[in-house]
């Protein structure tokens, strides 16, 4: 069984399934995809590219020079594609299963009925 991704790693390569991006454009789409409900430091970002780029789950991109700093896009990979779905796949199950509960005892999940 493959362990859960932590939330900044799932948001991280969520927000490269749609195209390349540059760690910044990572920082705010991630930003976006959680509704503000998550805002990345710099460092936290890069140690989780760093780590995604050595399991084989993003890769370089591109590279390019814009006011005199390197500037490197960075891209998901056939590998990481098919973790994410993965864990999409546990974490829809482990919330039906969360909300059937729910339902059960009487109590609606927030945001209406599941």
């Amino acid at each position: 069984m493959t362990e859960a991704l932590r939330e900044p790693t799932f948001l991280v390569l969520t927000a490269l399934t749609e195209r390349p991006q540059h760690g910044y454009g990572v920082l705010e789409d991630v930003r976006r995809i959680s509704d503000g409900q998550v805002r990345l430091r710099a460092g936290t970002l890069y140690a989780v590219l760093d780590r995604l780029r050595a399991e084989g789950l993003v890769e370089v991109d591109r590279e390019e020079v814009v006011q005199s700093r390197l500037r490197r896009y960075y891209r998901i990979t056939g590998l990481g594609a098919q973790r994410l779905a993965e864990e999409v796949v546990r974490l829809r199950r482990n919330a039906e299963a969360a909300a059937t509960r729910l339902r059960n005892s009487g109590f609606v999940p927030e945001g209406g009925p599941a």
